[in-house]
């Protein structure tokens, strides 16, 4: 019990809360400006737009199903890789512990409007005159980054080892 309640568990379980709330905050801000009769476009501009959409598949709406059981499936699924995070989280330390933690509190975000909603909103809408990006929201953000993160880590590690073992 002890070991749980250690400085680095709390910083941990407050980086994912903030993750998560952060997350929630701005969906819920998106949404009720939507429900305020704003419409779906709620900010333009040359860069940026915030338009509420609303995701059934995984990232950036990949695999949206309109039959609920293959619904069901997906986020099962994506129940499991939490899991597996978790897991990862308790094996792992220093930065990548931080890259984890960081995928870990966007995918809860994610998972919880799954449950929740039913589907993912989805709001910030990044473009260059007509060529715009998938459409993402904060714990979409948290989770790219924790994975960018991730593959930066593995290659820099990657490379060491290959030096070490040229030595």
């Amino acid at each position: 019990m002890v070991k749980y309640l250690s400085k680095s568990f709390i910083i941990n379980f407050l980086l994912i809360l903030i993750i998560f709330f952060l997350d929630r905050f701005s969906k819920i801000y998106v949404i009720s400006l939507h429900e305020k009769n704003y419409g779906s476009d709620l900010y333009n501009s040359k860069f940026l737009n915030i338009s509420l959409i609303w995701n059934e598949g995984i990232a950036f709406g990949l695999f949206s199903f309109s039959d609920k059981f293959f619904y069901h499936i997906l986020s099962f699924l994506i129940g499991v890789v939490i899991l597996i995070i978790i897991v990862m989280l308790n094996r792992s330390e220093g930065l990548k512990k931080y890259s984890l933690l960081m995928i870990l509190g966007g995918a809860l975000g994610n998972f919880y409007d799954r449950i929740v909603f039913e589907a993912v909103p989805d709001f910030i809408d990044f473009h260059v005159e007509n060529f715009h990006w998938f459409i993402f929201n904060v714990s979409d953000i948290f989770i790219c980054l924790g994975v960018l993160f991730m593959i930066i880590l593995e290659t820099v590690s990657n490379k060491k080892e290959s030096l070490n073992e040229k030595n």
